[in-house]
């Protein structure tokens, strides 16, 4: 979004935006100060004051009767902030704010033209003032009607595959539908347009809807008290482990710096504990998948004076239930750590189990995933963590607007209740399905990951199962055996889905040589066909390789993937232009084009390549 604002507006229309906005503040700055109030930072500001008079309660009071907020920054200073959708009666109505704490006669809008800025303060000093350029790039100096505008997104749009197309198999990620009354809420300007730091007072319905979200947050894990601040997985992992240092502390026991966790647990959990001050020991798997209990107790009891904490995901992200999750629970708490549950995989245990049921101490809860918020491309997300009695008290609290618990660690989160608008999004997905739904939904997922297990049962290795031979919510197929025998790797796989309109599975982890499958409640009998019979004919493609029929350096999958302009170009390739791109029927009325063909997706991740002008262009248009 930041980025399509520069686009549309570029260079000129940002420094417009920013000129008219800085006027304003100078014109601000001029009025306040003509009826005695100091401003404290007039020798050099953009946007914002810090104006101070005897009492700030007066001024703070006259905003209110106006419908204004005001910044609280102590008993003697108000800090006001504008910004480019302040118009200018707006403007007015702030500066009468102020003379209304005085009981000065109100201006006129039309005395407004009469202010003159330049006794506001010098604003920006010369030596902060901008002379180079900026934005040169065609792409900031193009798009700047809105006919315009929409043609570019939808320019690049058409470049990504996404779930208007078709099913994004990613697993451990829970790519579900993001419903359109889901939705809803985060476009009503009573809840998209609210400050994170009103008064409560203001936001009463905004406060409903969030302490409904965190009852049903703790219904759905088992555990009484909950933290809607974290605004991330990662941040949710984070919060949760600082709340059990917390904890120990607080019991004397700042010794206690040991986390334990598996092989099998999310990618996040290391780099969290660390994050949090932990030390990491290694758990290990079984070859089965499962954890290995007897590591597990050795390791507990080994540390059991210094232990902290045991991070574990359930499902874990090999694809199964951890039939052994309580007992690993029970060896933590005996030897004196607390654990926290994973809650990336949430989506296998809503409404059948949870964390709390599980043995567990503290989770968080991927809204994002779990409970419907849109994700992919770095955000937005949001990760509530959910903790047992004990730990309560430990509950993030927040500066500005007081949440948590009595013995609160500090926020994690610059907002009290992180990105509160799209928790709306999964406050809405919960109502509308209620517990039957959500039950249901977690039933689906489980079946959709088990019927593609079973149909590409003798097609490919399923990594991991439980004793009944079923998976969780997704499942991991090892591809290692075509390394060995056709010489293709998870990537030429990966790429030639592509061929076929699917978003590759998860690669390469958690295991190099495999593919994490998450199909979701959310995709049709049909769909689910349709990705099978995919992965069924590129096995099929693999054969070829295998008994010779095509070379291992050149065939359709290390090719893979084909866009439409091969079609136009010299064709000397060992099979035809039919099987590159529509080797099935179907895709003759449903197929979506790669943009580009093989990416060396390593060598490109070492090997940044700027699509800016070269610097000597820069330097010619600067001069």
């Amino acid at each position: 979004m930041a980025a399509m604002y520069a686009v549309y507006h570029g260079s000129q229309g940002l420094q417009a935006i920013a000129g008219k906005v800085h006027a304003y503040t100078r014109i601000l700055s001029s009025a306040v100060q003509s009826m005695g109030y100091t401003v404290e930072n007039k020798d050099g500001f953009f946007d914002t004051l810090s104006i101070q008079m005897e009492n700030s309660e007066t001024v703070h009071a006259a905003a209110a009767r106006a419908n204004i907020n005001f910044r609280r920054i102590d008993d003697e200073t108000v800090g006001v902030t504008l910004d480019e959708s302040v118009s200018p009666f707006d403007l007015l109505d702030v500066i009468n704010v102020f003379a209304a704490a005085m009981d000065i006669k109100p201006l006129e809008a039309s005395s407004m033209a009469e202010i003159d800025p330049e006794t506001g303060g010098q604003g920006i000093p010369s030596s902060l003032k901008r002379t180079s350029a900026m934005l040169h790039h065609p792409v900031f100096n193009t798009h700047h009607s809105e006919t315009e505008m929409l043609r570019y997104i939808h320019h690049l749009q058409a470049k990504d595959l996404s779930l208007v197309h078709a099913m994004i198999p990613l697993g451990s990620c829970t790519m579900k539908l993001n419903s359109t009354s889901s939705m809803i809420p985060v476009t009503m300007n009573g809840f998209s347009n609210v400050h994170p730091f009103a008064p409560l007072e203001q936001v009463q319905g905004y406060s409903t809807a969030l302490k409904e979200l965190e009852k049903d947050l703790c219904i759905i894990t088992g555990f009484p008290a909950c933290s809607l601040q974290p605004n991330s997985g990662a941040a949710g992992e984070y919060a949760g482990l600082s709340v059990i240092r917390a904890y120990h502390r607080s019991r004397g026991d700042e010794n206690r710096d040991i986390c334990l966790i598996p092989v099998s647990a999310h990618g996040t959990n290391p780099a969290s504990a660390v994050m949090a001050g932990f030390k990491v020991v290694a758990i290990k798997s079984l070859p089965d998948g499962s954890l290995d209990l007897v590591d597990l107790r050795e390791k507990a009891q080994k540390h059991k004076d210094n232990l902290a904490a045991c991070m574990i995901t359930y499902p874990s992200t090999f694809g199964v239930f951890e039939e052994g999750v309580t007992e690993a629970c029970k060896i933590v708490h005996e030897n004196g750590g607390q654990v926290y549950i994973d809650g990336a995989n949430l989506n296998a245990q809503v409404g059948l189990t949870n964390p709390a049921t599980c043995g567990g101490d503290v989770c968080h809860l991927n809204l994002h995933k779990t409970f419907a918020i849109p994700h992919g491309g770095g955000g937005p997300g949001m990760g509530p963590i959910c903790v047992a009695e004990h730990l309560a008290p430990f509950l993030p609290t927040h500066p500005v607007i007081p949440t948590g618990g009595s013995d609160a660690i500090q926020a994690v989160s610059a907002a009290p209740y992180g990105s509160a608008s799209i928790l709306l999004i999964s406050w809405a997905y919960i109502k509308m399905l209620g517990g039957d739904g959500l039950s249901h939904s977690s039933s689906v997922a489980l079946l959709s990951a088990n019927y593609i297990a079973s149909r590409l049962k003798g097609h490919y290795t399923l990594k991991y199962k439980n004793t009944r031979g079923l998976v969780a919510h997704e499942l991991l197929i090892d591809l290692a055996e075509f390394d060995k025998s056709a010489g293709l790797k998870v990537m030429d796989f990966a790429k030639r889905l592509q061929d076929y309109g699917f978003h590759p599975p998860t690669c390469s982890w958690p295991i190099p040589t495999a593919m994490l499958i998450e199909p979701t409640e959310s995709e049709t009998l049909e769909e689910l066909d349709r990705f099978c019979e995919a992965m069924i004919q590129i096995r099929k493609e693999v054969q070829e390789v295998v008994e010779g029929n095509q070379p291992k350096d050149d065939n359709v999958l290390k090719n893979a993937p084909h866009p439409i302009r091969l079609l136009t170009e010299e064709w000397n390739r060992p099979y035809s232009r039919q099987k590159a791109v529509y080797p099935l029927n179907w895709l003759h009325q449903r197929k979506f084009w790669p943009s580009t063909s093989r990416i060396d997706d390593a060598y490109g991740d070492l090997n940044l390549n700027c699509e800016c002008p070269t610097v000597e262009e820069l330097a010619e248009h600067a001069v």
